[in-house]
Protein backbone atom coordinates (compact mmCIF):
# COMPACT_ATOMS: atom_id res chain seq x y z
CA UNK A 1 0.00 0.00 0.00
CA UNK A 2 2.89 2.27 0.38
CA UNK A 3 3.46 2.73 -3.10
CA UNK A 4 -0.20 3.03 -3.95
CA UNK A 5 -1.86 6.38 -6.05
CA UNK A 6 -4.30 7.98 -4.26
CA UNK A 7 -6.76 10.74 -5.94
CA UNK A 8 -8.61 13.49 -3.78
CA UNK A 9 -11.56 15.79 -5.58
CA UNK A 10 -11.85 18.19 -3.06
CA UNK A 11 -9.13 19.41 0.24
CA UNK A 12 -11.02 20.32 2.58
CA UNK A 13 -11.16 19.57 6.54
CA UNK A 14 -12.42 15.99 6.04
CA UNK A 15 -10.39 15.44 2.62
CA UNK A 16 -7.10 17.37 3.84
CA UNK A 17 -7.16 15.12 7.11
CA UNK A 18 -7.40 11.72 5.45
CA UNK A 19 -4.34 12.93 3.15
CA UNK A 20 -2.36 13.63 5.64
CA UNK A 21 -3.33 10.43 7.80
CA UNK A 22 -2.16 8.54 4.39
CA UNK A 23 0.99 10.01 3.47
CA UNK A 24 1.79 9.98 7.74
CA UNK A 25 1.19 5.82 7.54
CA UNK A 26 2.83 5.70 3.59
CA UNK A 27 4.58 8.16 2.86
CA UNK A 28 5.70 7.25 -0.41
CA UNK A 29 2.00 7.07 -2.26
CA UNK A 30 1.44 9.27 -4.60
CA UNK A 31 -1.25 11.89 -4.04
CA UNK A 32 -2.69 13.50 -7.09
CA UNK A 33 -5.55 16.44 -6.29
CA UNK A 34 -7.96 18.63 -7.54
CA UNK A 35 -9.87 21.21 -5.86
CA UNK A 36 -11.58 25.06 -6.95
CA UNK A 37 -9.60 26.78 -4.11
CA UNK A 38 -6.22 26.85 -5.68
CA UNK A 39 -5.02 28.12 -2.62
CA UNK A 40 -5.76 25.19 -0.17
CA UNK A 41 -4.26 22.77 -2.62
CA UNK A 42 -0.99 24.98 -3.29
CA UNK A 43 -0.52 24.87 -0.15
CA UNK A 44 -1.21 21.24 0.69
CA UNK A 45 1.74 20.57 -2.27
CA UNK A 46 4.13 22.87 -0.37
CA UNK A 47 3.05 20.95 2.81
CA UNK A 48 4.31 17.53 0.79
CA UNK A 49 1.06 16.42 1.58
CA UNK A 50 -0.31 16.62 -2.53
CA UNK A 51 2.36 15.27 -5.55
CA UNK A 52 0.35 16.10 -8.56
CA UNK A 53 -1.94 19.13 -8.80
CA UNK A 54 -4.80 18.26 -11.02
CA UNK A 55 -6.16 21.01 -13.47
CA UNK A 56 -9.40 18.93 -13.48
CA UNK A 57 -10.93 15.49 -13.73
CA UNK A 58 -9.01 14.04 -16.44
CA UNK A 59 -6.28 11.57 -16.77
CA UNK A 60 -4.25 12.64 -13.95
CA UNK A 61 -6.89 10.28 -11.81
CA UNK A 62 -6.42 6.90 -14.41
CA UNK A 63 -3.36 5.65 -12.51
CA UNK A 64 -5.17 6.10 -8.97
CA UNK A 65 -5.49 2.95 -6.95
CA UNK A 66 -8.06 4.70 -4.37
CA UNK A 67 -9.53 8.14 -5.13
CA UNK A 68 -11.53 10.01 -2.34
CA UNK A 69 -14.42 12.32 -3.21
CA UNK A 70 -14.41 14.87 -0.30
CA UNK A 71 -16.48 17.86 -1.75
CA UNK A 72 -19.73 18.99 -0.89
CA UNK A 73 -22.52 15.66 -1.43
CA UNK A 74 -24.02 17.38 -4.53
CA UNK A 75 -20.45 17.96 -6.40
CA UNK A 76 -19.63 14.67 -5.61
CA UNK A 77 -22.45 13.40 -7.64
CA UNK A 78 -21.48 15.37 -10.78
CA UNK A 79 -17.91 14.48 -10.19
CA UNK A 80 -18.48 10.58 -10.48
CA UNK A 81 -19.54 11.52 -14.70
CA UNK A 82 -16.37 12.75 -15.01
CA UNK A 83 -14.41 9.99 -13.19
CA UNK A 84 -16.26 7.63 -15.19
CA UNK A 85 -14.52 7.78 -18.06
CA UNK A 86 -11.00 7.82 -16.43
CA UNK A 87 -10.71 5.43 -14.01
CA UNK A 88 -9.35 2.27 -14.19
CA UNK A 89 -11.00 -1.61 -13.48
CA UNK A 90 -9.32 -2.45 -10.23
CA UNK A 91 -9.75 1.97 -8.39
CA UNK A 92 -12.05 1.54 -5.10
CA UNK A 93 -13.88 4.91 -5.42
CA UNK A 94 -14.95 6.30 -2.59
CA UNK A 95 -16.20 9.48 -0.66
CA UNK A 96 -16.68 10.93 2.75
CA UNK A 97 -19.91 12.33 2.84
CA UNK A 98 -22.37 12.02 5.45
CA UNK A 99 -25.40 11.34 3.25
CA UNK A 100 -25.07 8.13 1.18
CA UNK A 101 -28.32 7.24 -1.03
CA UNK A 102 -27.77 10.32 -3.21
CA UNK A 103 -24.86 9.48 -4.01
CA UNK A 104 -25.54 5.54 -4.45
CA UNK A 105 -28.16 5.93 -6.58
CA UNK A 106 -26.21 7.81 -8.83
CA UNK A 107 -23.11 5.15 -9.01
CA UNK A 108 -25.89 2.64 -10.02
CA UNK A 109 -27.35 4.63 -12.89
CA UNK A 110 -23.25 5.34 -14.23
CA UNK A 111 -22.99 1.00 -13.40
CA UNK A 112 -20.11 2.22 -11.40
CA UNK A 113 -21.01 -0.50 -8.81
CA UNK A 114 -17.87 -3.10 -9.34
CA UNK A 115 -15.62 0.37 -7.76
CA UNK A 116 -17.41 2.50 -5.70
CA UNK A 117 -17.75 2.08 -1.75
CA UNK A 118 -19.70 4.76 0.26
CA UNK A 119 -17.65 5.98 2.78
CA UNK A 120 -18.17 8.07 6.09
CA UNK A 121 -15.59 8.75 9.00
CA UNK A 122 -17.15 9.85 11.54
CA UNK A 123 -15.24 12.43 12.72
CA UNK A 124 -15.33 16.53 12.16
CA UNK A 125 -15.00 19.54 13.81
CA UNK A 126 -16.61 23.25 14.33
CA UNK A 127 -13.62 24.29 12.27
CA UNK A 128 -13.57 23.98 8.39
CA UNK A 129 -10.88 24.08 5.48
CA UNK A 130 -7.88 22.68 4.37
CA UNK A 131 -5.80 24.86 7.24
CA UNK A 132 -7.40 22.76 9.81
CA UNK A 133 -7.04 19.12 8.70
CA UNK A 134 -4.73 17.33 10.75
CA UNK A 135 -3.69 13.55 10.31
CA UNK A 136 -4.92 12.55 13.63
CA UNK A 137 -8.37 13.67 12.79
CA UNK A 138 -9.90 10.22 12.22
CA UNK A 139 -7.62 7.93 14.49
CA UNK A 140 -9.79 5.37 16.87
CA UNK A 141 -13.14 7.31 14.81
CA UNK A 142 -15.88 5.11 13.49
CA UNK A 143 -15.39 4.57 9.36
CA UNK A 144 -18.53 3.50 8.19
CA UNK A 145 -18.10 1.74 4.84
CA UNK A 146 -21.75 1.46 2.63
CA UNK A 147 -19.94 -1.06 -0.33
CA UNK A 148 -21.81 -0.89 -3.34
CA UNK A 149 -24.25 -4.59 -4.54
CA UNK A 150 -21.61 -5.23 -7.48
CA UNK A 151 -18.30 -4.55 -5.74
CA UNK A 152 -16.22 -7.58 -5.03
CA UNK A 153 -15.42 -9.26 -1.78
CA UNK A 154 -11.36 -8.60 -2.34
CA UNK A 155 -12.15 -5.06 -2.88
CA UNK A 156 -14.14 -4.72 0.27
CA UNK A 157 -11.85 -6.30 2.46
CA UNK A 158 -8.78 -4.35 0.65
CA UNK A 159 -10.45 -1.18 2.02
CA UNK A 160 -11.80 -2.65 5.52
CA UNK A 161 -7.59 -3.40 5.50
CA UNK A 162 -6.59 0.39 4.70
CA UNK A 163 -8.77 1.80 6.65
CA UNK A 164 -7.90 0.05 9.65
CA UNK A 165 -4.26 0.94 9.08
CA UNK A 166 -5.10 4.42 9.14
CA UNK A 167 -6.48 4.56 12.52
CA UNK A 168 -9.78 4.35 11.72
CA UNK A 169 -12.33 1.73 12.81
CA UNK A 170 -14.63 0.41 10.12
CA UNK A 171 -18.33 -0.55 9.93
CA UNK A 172 -20.29 -2.02 7.41
CA UNK A 173 -23.50 -0.72 6.60
CA UNK A 174 -25.85 -0.57 4.16
CA UNK A 175 -26.50 2.74 2.66
CA UNK A 176 -29.82 3.40 3.09
CA UNK A 177 -29.60 2.17 7.29
CA UNK A 178 -27.05 4.62 7.02
CA UNK A 179 -28.81 8.26 6.40
CA UNK A 180 -30.82 7.01 9.03
CA UNK A 181 -28.48 6.28 11.45
CA UNK A 182 -26.75 9.82 11.13
CA UNK A 183 -29.63 11.79 10.45
CA UNK A 184 -30.73 10.73 14.34
CA UNK A 185 -27.41 11.14 15.66
CA UNK A 186 -25.85 14.00 13.64
CA UNK A 187 -28.20 15.10 11.19
CA UNK A 188 -30.69 15.97 13.77
CA UNK A 189 -28.28 17.45 16.65
CA UNK A 190 -26.81 20.03 13.55
CA UNK A 191 -30.69 21.44 13.35
CA UNK A 192 -31.43 21.63 16.94
CA UNK A 193 -28.29 23.36 17.91
CA UNK A 194 -28.30 25.90 14.96
CA UNK A 195 -32.23 26.41 15.41
CA UNK A 196 -31.46 26.82 19.12
CA UNK A 197 -28.30 29.57 18.69
CA UNK A 198 -30.57 31.00 16.40
CA UNK A 199 -34.00 31.23 18.75
CA UNK A 200 -31.54 32.50 21.45
CA UNK A 201 -30.47 35.51 19.10
CA UNK A 202 -34.07 36.14 18.06
CA UNK A 203 -35.07 36.72 22.07
CA UNK A 204 -31.92 38.33 23.42
CA UNK A 205 -32.38 42.07 24.02
CA UNK A 206 -31.23 44.66 22.25
CA UNK A 207 -28.33 44.85 25.25
CA UNK A 208 -27.40 41.39 24.54
CA UNK A 209 -27.66 40.37 28.15
CA UNK A 210 -28.60 36.48 26.92
CA UNK A 211 -25.15 36.50 24.50
CA UNK A 212 -23.23 38.01 27.43
CA UNK A 213 -24.58 35.33 29.96
CA UNK A 214 -24.45 31.94 27.99
CA UNK A 215 -22.57 29.86 29.73
CA UNK A 216 -20.89 26.15 29.84
CA UNK A 217 -24.56 24.67 29.15
CA UNK A 218 -25.42 26.46 26.47
CA UNK A 219 -22.55 26.60 24.63
CA UNK A 220 -21.98 22.99 24.97
CA UNK A 221 -24.88 21.95 23.25
CA UNK A 222 -24.26 24.37 20.49
CA UNK A 223 -21.09 24.27 19.70
CA UNK A 224 -21.78 22.54 16.09
CA UNK A 225 -23.46 25.16 15.13
CA UNK A 226 -20.39 26.49 13.93
CA UNK A 227 -19.99 24.10 11.37
CA UNK A 228 -20.09 24.82 7.65
CA UNK A 229 -23.30 26.30 6.89
CA UNK A 230 -23.00 25.18 3.06
CA UNK A 231 -21.83 21.64 4.02
CA UNK A 232 -25.22 21.25 6.25
CA UNK A 233 -27.13 22.82 3.66
CA UNK A 234 -26.36 19.52 1.10
CA UNK A 235 -26.59 17.10 4.10
CA UNK A 236 -30.48 18.74 4.44
CA UNK A 237 -30.97 18.59 0.48
CA UNK A 238 -29.87 15.41 0.00
CA UNK A 239 -31.22 13.31 3.52
CA UNK A 240 -34.17 15.26 3.49
CA UNK A 241 -36.73 12.33 3.94
CA UNK A 242 -35.02 10.58 7.08
CA UNK A 243 -34.24 14.19 8.92
CA UNK A 244 -38.09 15.24 8.19
CA UNK A 245 -39.28 12.21 9.53
CA UNK A 246 -37.04 12.00 12.53
CA UNK A 247 -37.53 15.70 13.20
CA UNK A 248 -41.12 15.30 12.98
CA UNK A 249 -41.24 12.65 15.93
CA UNK A 250 -38.97 15.25 17.91
CA UNK A 251 -41.80 17.50 17.53
CA UNK A 252 -43.87 15.67 19.04
CA UNK A 253 -41.09 14.44 21.90
CA UNK A 254 -40.86 18.48 22.44
CA UNK A 255 -44.87 18.66 22.52
CA UNK A 256 -44.74 15.93 25.04
CA UNK A 257 -42.00 17.72 27.45
CA UNK A 258 -44.28 21.18 27.17
CA UNK A 259 -47.27 18.99 28.15
CA UNK A 260 -45.60 17.62 31.26
CA UNK A 261 -44.45 20.98 32.52
CA UNK A 262 -47.61 22.90 31.98
CA UNK A 263 -49.60 19.96 33.80
CA UNK A 264 -46.75 20.27 36.71
CA UNK A 265 -46.36 16.35 36.46
CA UNK A 266 -43.37 15.84 39.09
CA UNK A 267 -42.49 12.09 38.87
CA UNK A 268 -43.04 12.12 34.78
CA UNK A 269 -40.56 15.06 34.73
CA UNK A 270 -37.93 13.67 37.16
CA UNK A 271 -38.33 10.52 34.82
CA UNK A 272 -37.54 12.02 31.53
CA UNK A 273 -34.90 13.80 32.99
CA UNK A 274 -33.64 10.51 34.74
CA UNK A 275 -33.68 8.50 31.61
CA UNK A 276 -31.46 10.60 30.00
CA UNK A 277 -29.24 11.22 32.59
CA UNK A 278 -29.08 7.30 32.59
CA UNK A 279 -28.55 6.51 28.56
CA UNK A 280 -26.56 9.53 28.30
CA UNK A 281 -23.77 7.96 31.14
CA UNK A 282 -24.19 4.42 29.26
CA UNK A 283 -22.10 6.11 26.11
CA UNK A 284 -18.98 5.98 25.57
CA UNK A 285 -16.80 8.52 27.14
CA UNK A 286 -14.36 8.61 24.06
CA UNK A 287 -13.95 10.83 20.73
CA UNK A 288 -15.42 8.34 18.40
CA UNK A 289 -18.15 11.19 16.65
CA UNK A 290 -18.31 13.42 14.35
CA UNK A 291 -16.87 16.22 16.88
CA UNK A 292 -14.38 15.30 18.51
CA UNK A 293 -14.13 15.18 22.78
CA UNK A 294 -13.28 18.59 24.01
CA UNK A 295 -10.55 17.75 26.99
CA UNK A 296 -10.62 20.66 29.54
CA UNK A 297 -10.25 21.33 33.65
CA UNK A 298 -11.65 23.71 35.58
CA UNK A 299 -9.61 25.37 38.33
CA UNK A 300 -10.46 27.57 41.60
CA UNK A 301 -7.36 30.58 41.06
CA UNK A 302 -7.41 33.56 43.49
CA UNK A 303 -8.08 37.09 41.36
CA UNK A 304 -5.09 38.40 41.50
CA UNK A 305 -2.44 39.31 39.08
CA UNK A 306 -0.05 36.54 37.36
CA UNK A 307 -2.55 33.86 38.49
CA UNK A 308 -3.10 32.44 34.99
CA UNK A 309 0.39 32.64 34.31
CA UNK A 310 1.65 30.97 37.37
CA UNK A 311 -0.32 28.01 35.71
CA UNK A 312 0.60 28.21 32.42
CA UNK A 313 4.20 27.87 33.33
CA UNK A 314 3.69 24.96 36.02
CA UNK A 315 2.21 23.30 32.55
CA UNK A 316 4.34 24.44 29.94
CA UNK A 317 7.45 23.34 32.39
CA UNK A 318 6.29 19.98 31.84
CA UNK A 319 5.92 19.75 28.48
CA UNK A 320 2.19 20.02 28.70
CA UNK A 321 1.05 21.96 25.52
CA UNK A 322 -2.66 24.40 26.15
CA UNK A 323 -5.03 24.17 23.45
CA UNK A 324 -7.06 27.00 24.79
CA UNK A 325 -7.28 28.82 28.42
CA UNK A 326 -9.75 31.45 29.87
CA UNK A 327 -11.52 32.51 32.93
CA UNK A 328 -15.05 31.69 32.78
CA UNK A 329 -17.63 34.85 33.74
CA UNK A 330 -20.55 32.55 34.08
CA UNK A 331 -20.25 29.32 35.97
CA UNK A 332 -23.29 27.49 36.07
CA UNK A 333 -21.80 23.89 35.81
CA UNK A 334 -18.54 24.25 37.30
CA UNK A 335 -16.94 25.79 40.27
CA UNK A 336 -13.49 26.57 38.85
CA UNK A 337 -13.20 29.95 37.78
CA UNK A 338 -10.40 28.73 34.70
CA UNK A 339 -10.94 26.76 32.12
CA UNK A 340 -8.35 25.09 30.30
CA UNK A 341 -8.68 22.96 27.11
CA UNK A 342 -5.71 20.90 26.07
CA UNK A 343 -4.88 18.90 22.40
CA UNK A 344 -5.73 14.82 24.09
CA UNK A 345 -6.50 13.20 27.02
CA UNK A 346 -3.67 12.17 28.23
CA UNK A 347 -2.01 15.73 28.27
CA UNK A 348 -5.62 16.41 30.26
CA UNK A 349 -4.45 13.59 32.61
CA UNK A 350 -1.60 14.72 33.25
CA UNK A 351 -2.24 18.36 33.76
CA UNK A 352 -4.98 17.25 36.54
CA UNK A 353 -2.63 15.34 38.55
CA UNK A 354 0.14 18.11 38.37
CA UNK A 355 -2.09 21.04 39.65
CA UNK A 356 -3.47 19.10 42.01
CA UNK A 357 -0.32 18.22 43.34
CA UNK A 358 0.54 22.60 43.15
CA UNK A 359 -2.44 22.37 45.85
CA UNK A 360 -5.24 23.43 42.87
CA UNK A 361 -8.82 22.53 43.16
CA UNK A 362 -9.81 20.85 39.69
CA UNK A 363 -13.16 19.91 38.09
CA UNK A 364 -13.71 17.91 35.30
CA UNK A 365 -16.29 18.08 32.99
Amino acid sequence: MNDSQVGFIGLGLIGGSVAKAIKAKYPNTKITAYDPNTKSIHFARQEGVVDTIAASIDDAFSCCDFIFLCAPVSYNITYLTSLKAVIKPECILTDVGSVKTSIHEKVIELELEENFIGGHPMAGSEKTGYENSVSHLIENAYYVLTPSSKISEDKIMHYIDYVETLGSIPIVLDYKEHDYVTAAISHLPHIIASSLVNFVEKKDSSEKIMKNMAAGGFKDITRIASSSPTMWQQICLTNKENISLLLNDYIEELSHFKDLIDSACENDLYHIFDDAREYRNSIANSSLGPIKKIYELYCDIIDEAGGIATIATILASNNISIKNIGIIHNREFVEGALRIEFYDEDSSKRAFALLVKYSYHIYER
